[in-house]
């Protein structure tokens, strides 16, 4: 191998483990965002805060999940808010 193959090789391994050390530093705020977006949901059909205002429950199915999975709690109170405005997914 030539220096330069060999320093492309070193640029790529240094980049590759940049890249995993950020993800896996950030993956725990985004597991603990989506928990708590979750339990956001959960919370708030568990004791019918909708229904102190005069609207039905946010419905549980996979697109609500998968908004709280992805956004988290600004997913949930989205959705909250959508559903005090009358529109449901």
């Amino acid at each position: 191998m030539d220096l330069i193959g060999v320093l492309v090789l070193f640029l790529v391994i240094i980049v590759f483990a940049a890249v995993v050390y950020f993800v896996i530093r950030n993956i725990g705020h985004l597991v603990i965002n989506s928990i708590v977006g979750l339990l956001t949901l959960f919370a708030v059909n568990y004791f019918h805060l909708m229904q102190y205002l005069g609207k039905p429950d946010i419905g549980i199915d996979w697109i609500t999940v998968i908004i709280c999975a992805l956004a988290g709690l600004p997913g949930a109170i989205l959705l909250i808010i959508l559903a005090f405005f009358g529109i449901t997914l």
